[in-house]
């Protein structure tokens, strides 16, 4: 009873704070659910500057890591829907969660509203620079001589970068060993400390250490080469036809916040999104701008929520 009353006050809150022009009308928060240095987190950077000249309101990012993504989800899923907290969230939590673990304390296709995909990107596979391989195949026989020692890091269980290791793993049945980390800035420090072998990174979080020569791309995840690393051929195209793993990242809103909130933060986010300078800014990271309508990023997540369903199902994943 007395969460139903909680809800109900929040909502006629938030319908009148509309109704008085009065959104926004306090600070925004913007939510990630990893660590700093990370792809999400640089990436929400990025857009909440613009965000803030737009909204005429300070941003903050708010960064709730742990889980996998899973603790900021559902901390943004329970907020007040009024539209002064919004979540950059991700593949893991959005579709990949709920078919891993059983007591998942939110629904993402219930209990968050979709406003607009942000960014889509490929992962890329990178090695410290002792381990002594540099193509796909090199990796793949250093992995089945170490016998199931190789370990592979991600920013956590169920995000992208697992799904592309599991995804990896099974098709080219190599044995090597997931370490899910709170994000991927933590996963690389460990990667250039030598502390785990590889990582299905991000752009952001991998490019500058590639650059400088601390660590090596192998191959990147999507389907096609990326413009950010031509050179890096794909996993496809390195011996394993098919193979395709897409990152993403996409705005969400708690799901009772007033239709007209989230149609607002559609506008000024697709228009953000469309801006040359953040496209520049982003697409100098790896990250390609893909702003959407509301509803093309809805069916877009229950696409994804159905095929990450049977990799999970298939590969055996589960949260521990």
């Amino acid at each position: 009873m007395k969460r139903m009353f909680f809800a109900t006050a929040a909502l006629l809150w938030a319908g009148m704070a509309l109704a008085q022009g009065g959104f926004p009308n306090r600070p925004i928060t913007m939510v990630v659910g990893f660590a700093p240095g990370g792809g999400t987190d640089t990436s929400a950077r990025i857009i909440a500057k613009a965000v803030a000249e737009h909204l005429g309101q300070p941003v903050q990012v708010d960064n709730r890591a742990g889980a996998g993504g899973n603790i900021a989800h559902d901390h943004v899923a329970k907020s007040t829907p009024d539209g002064h907290m919004i979540l950059l969230g991700s593949v893991g939590p959005l579709t990949v969660a709920p078919h891993m673990i059983k007591n998942l304390p939110y629904d993402p296709l219930k209990d968050l509203a979709p406003v607009t995909m942000a960014v889509t990107f490929a992962n890329v596979l990178v090695v410290h620079d002792g381990v002594p391989v540099r193509t796909l195949a090199e990796y793949v026989k250093y992995a089945r001589d170490k016998d199931g020692t190789l370990t592979y890091g991600s920013s956590g269980i169920g995000g992208a970068g697992h799904l592309s290791g599991e995804l990896f793993r099974m098709m080219s049945r190599v044995n090597i060993v997931h370490v899910p980390y709170k994000g991927g800035g933590p996963a690389m420090q460990d990667l250039l400390g030598k502390q785990i072998a590889s990582i299905f990174a991000t752009p952001i979080s991998a490019g500058p250490h590639i650059k400088a020569g601390k660590i090596r791309a192998i191959a990147v995840t999507s389907a096609q080469r990326t413009s950010f690393m031509p050179e890096v051929p794909t996993i496809a195209e390195s011996g394993f036809p098919g193979f395709e793993a897409t990152n993403w990242y996409a705005y969400v809103l708690p799901a009772k916040t007033p239709n007209e909130i989230v149609d607002r933060w559609n506008r000024e986010l697709v228009k953000i999104l469309n801006d040359p300078a953040v496209r520049k800014a982003l697409l100098d990271q790896g990250m390609e701008p893909a702003p959407t309508s509301r509803e093309a990023l809805a069916a877009y997540i229950r696409r994804e929520y159905d095929t990450w369903a049977r990799v999970v199902k298939e590969a055996n994943i589960t949260a521990n």
